[in-house]
């Protein structure tokens, strides 16, 4: 993606940020993620609690997006793939705006990147990019430091979809 075009994507993103929704940070028991393995598979939802059953990880790290060392947490995206039984080679992540971005499964196999539900301490509200939003580990993984792994870091994240 070009820089213009990935600027243009970011701010689009950003926009969303300031319209007015109905999604809270708080966990009342309605679905914040769905995971199937095409477009037209059965679902599988997790609620925020769902989500922390399988055990919360925290990320230690800077980003594009913070001015500061941030704190994220949340569960595996590899232990949640794992539970949804799900199964390809490409994730199509989906953003509540629908902003789709591909993640590779060998992603999630050979980091520990997260669905973060929390930064700093505090649920992710949808202003704050939440409910989920895709975290890679690169506080400790200076590899993962380039455009092409901050362009899969998406946030509002609302879906993903498995493609062979």
């Amino acid at each position: 993606m070009s820089g213009a075009r990935a600027w243009l994507v970011r701010f689009l993103g950003l926009l969303v940020l300031l319209a007015p929704v109905s999604v809270q940070a708080s966990d009342d028991g309605r679905p914040v993620l769905t995971v199937r393995e095409t477009v037209d598979g059965e679902p599988v939802t997790f609620t925020r609690a769902q989500l922390t059953a399988l055990g919360i990880h925290r990320i230690e790290t800077d980003t594009p997006w913070t001015d500061k060392v941030t704190t994220f947490e949340g569960p595996l995206l590899r232990d949640v793939l794992e539970k949804a039984d799900v199964d390809g080679a490409h994730i199509e992540a989906v953003a509540l705006n629908d902003y789709r971005v591909e993640i590779p499964v060998s992603d999630s196999r050979e980091t520990d990147m997260i669905l973060a539900m929390k930064v700093d301490g505090k649920m992710i509200g949808v202003r704050e990019r939440g409910p989920l939003w895709v975290i890679y580990p690169w506080g400790v993984r200076e590899d993962l430091r380039t455009e092409l792994y901050y362009s899969r870091a998406i946030w509002q994240l609302r879906e993903l979809i498995l493609r062979r």
